[in-house]
């Protein structure tokens, strides 16, 4: 393209492949309910109608599996602030807004069934989790990036995001040593990568209608990605356990989530970049080599860390 097309052009030419995909998302998508994942035979009544409030002794949950289902769970109650965003940066007309309804209406699920799962479970404490919620939810969320985000930009974040989002639900599962638990977030995780598939074919597309302006936002989100949990209580703590223990870490974001959706993208192989595309792809390439290294030095580290703590373990039994 001659110039950068605006937002309304953006949307006007790309409304066909939105109603495409919002079709074959239709037809691949499987209806699903949260009570149906959840055991409710578990549940008894809390202090407030008669019963017991919470304890830790009360847990199944590691402190891994606590950490990671909270961080997961906080993240999927933001979902009115992701709902604005969307909405203001694709459309509530026609397919877009078809896509903005059916989309939120999935997401919502979500929170249903791993709320439900952890009260009725008593896998975290409650309160605690209230009161995160609230402070997260009051907090909202906004594009990781110092632009205004714009179509090109929230559609190449929620690519991204989504398949993340995918990736830490499935590990997740893994931890909870429960098979309601890991059954659940397979269910989840099933449909954020539908949501990732329709987000990454929208990006694609409008890499092929305008090349150097989509390149530039997908290299701004890559270079300054943050999962949308990154403001909430007590995030850094369970970042570094989640990493720590594998369910989301620097490797799995790279070769799990940035490198898969760049090359579904054929990012490093396209021909149709100007000269401004290519100094952008260029600095998007010298980025990812950086990102190699780092993710070099933090196994090194972790595993360092890993190593004294099973030490101290190993002193404590004797």
């Amino acid at each position: 393209m001659a110039r950068d097309l605006t937002q309304l052009e953006l949307l006007t030419e790309l409304e066909p492949v939105a109603e495409e995909n919002v079709n074959r998302h239709l037809s691949l998508a499987k209806e699903w309910h949260p009570h149906d994942y959840v055991p409710w035979d578990e549940g008894r009544n809390f202090a407030a109608m008669g019963g017991i409030d919470w304890d830790p002794e009360q847990s199944k949950l590691n402190e891994v599996a606590k950490a990671a289902m909270i961080t997961n769970l906080l993240t999927e109650d933001n979902l009115p602030s992701y709902h604005r965003e969307i909405a203001e940066n694709f459309s509530q007309d026609g397919a877009w807004g078809t896509w903005v309804g059916r989309w939120t209406a999935e997401e919502n699920r979500h929170g249903i069934v791993m709320r439900d799962y952890l009260v009725v479970t008593r896998g975290v404490d409650p309160v605690a989790l209230e009161n995160a919620r609230m402070i997260h939810m009051t907090n909202g969320f906004a594009s990781p990036t110092e632009v205004d985000a714009g179509f090109l930009h929230s559609v190449a974040y929620v690519t991204f995001q989504e398949l993340a989002t995918r990736v830490s639900h499935r590990n997740t599962g893994k931890v909870c040593d429960d098979p309601i638990a890991d059954r659940m977030l397979q269910r989840v995780a099933a449909d954020e990568n539908l949501h990732m598939i329709f987000y990454r074919n929208l990006c694609g597309a409008a890499l092929d209608l305008s090349p150097d302006q989509a390149i530039e936002a997908i290299s701004l989100i890559v270079e300054n990605f943050q999962m949308p949990g990154a403001g909430m209580p007590n995030f850094r703590r369970n970042g570094v356990l989640m990493a720590k223990h594998g369910i989301y870490d620097l490797r799995q974001h790279l070769e799990e989530v940035v490198q898969p959706v760049l090359k579904k993208w054929n990012i490093f192989e396209r021909t149709d970049f100007t000269a401004r595309g290519e100094a952008t792809r260029e600095r998007l390439a010298g980025f990812l080599d950086k990102l190699g290294q780092d993710v070099l030095k933090f196994e090194e580290q972790r595993d360092k860390m890993l190593a004294r703590e099973a030490k101290k373990l190993e002193l404590a039994r004797v």
